[in-house]
């Protein structure tokens, strides 16, 4: 039987562990705390905690070593990787069995391009803290690909968004401000379709392989907001300077908004025969709708 380990079980992760469940996989990772632990194993996830300050636990170890997949989307930080710097004998000695194993990034390791187009071949220049850690978060992976044969993919993913984390909520909420900062557009990415791309990596694996994982239309943000609005029949909010908007932002959100680049997904077509469920933030907020009932 088919057996996925995900060091981290967030949003993009648990999606991907629903799928599979469903398909007779099983599943087991990590999480932060014992409350999520116990919805985590109430859903049929094997979930143990782990905070990256200490190693895996003597269960957690255990379903490791029994896992042939293995995921990772626990972000790094100042002092590195937290699952190479508490789990690296455990992973040299999984290389042996998985078959597969995944590294979530950020597309945000390319920095800002001025709009110009990126693709998996082109310069890393990040340009904020978190960027730099996920570099050398990235080159870290690949090395223990190097050096002991897990067969590492790096998976640079776009703005995520998806039930539960869209522009749909913000309105709702009375918290969208539509921003309007010419010439500046982002990427996306819907929640099942980061699944997707995984699932079609997993049947094609490519050991040291890094893909981009975007939609097809990168977008001004105020153009999201004002498709959200009409879908949901509410009016559309003012648009705002980004010089306005950017005095009340946090130093998180500035920072997003200082890198302006276009995102090619070429690759997980022509490589992986990846196919997009929601190939524009059109299709991916219609499919939110449609899951509300």
């Amino acid at each position: 039987m088919t057996n996925l380990f995900c060091f981290g079980l967030g949003f993009s992760a648990q999606n991907l562990a629903r799928d599979l469940m469903a398909e007779g996989w099983i599943v087991s990772g990590t999480c932060r705390t014992p409350g999520k632990q116990a919805k985590l194993r109430a859903g049929g996830i094997d979930a143990h905690v782990f905070d990256g300050t200490a190693p895996l636990d003597t269960a957690g170890t255990a379903a490791l070593a029994r896992a042939d997949h293995l995921l990772i989307s626990i972000p790094p930080g100042a002092e590195g990787d937290p699952v190479l710097a508490q789990a690296d004998p455990a992973l040299e000695q999984a290389a042996g069995h998985i078959r597969w194993a995944g590294y979530l990034s950020t597309t945000g390791v390319y920095g800002d391009t001025g709009g110009a187009e990126v693709t998996e071949d082109s310069p890393l220049a990040p340009t904020s803290p978190r960027s730099e850690y996920r570099a050398a978060a990235e080159a870290a992976w690949l090395d223990l690909d190097r050096r002991t044969g897990l067969p590492v993919h790096v998976f640079r993913l776009a703005g995520i968004y998806g039930p539960g984390r869209s522009v749909l909520d913000q309105l709702r909420q009375g918290t969208a401000r539509r921003i309007d900062k010419p010439g500046h557009r982002f990427s996306r990415i819907h929640v099942a379709d980061i699944a997707a791309v995984l699932r079609a990596s997993m049947a094609r694996p490519n050991p040291g392989a890094i893909y981009n994982v975007c939609d097809d239309e990168p977008a001004p943000q105020a153009d999201v907001i004002a498709h959200g609005a009409k879908l949901l029949s509410l009016p559309a909010p003012d648009l705002v300077s980004f010089d306005q908007a950017a005095e009340t932002m946090s130093p998180m959100a500035r920072s997003f908004w200082r890198d302006n680049r276009v995102v090619s997904n070429a690759r997980i077509k022509d490589d992986l025969g990846a196919v997009l469920s929601c190939p524009t933030y059109r299709e991916g907020l219609a499919a939110i709708l449609s899951a509300e009932g």
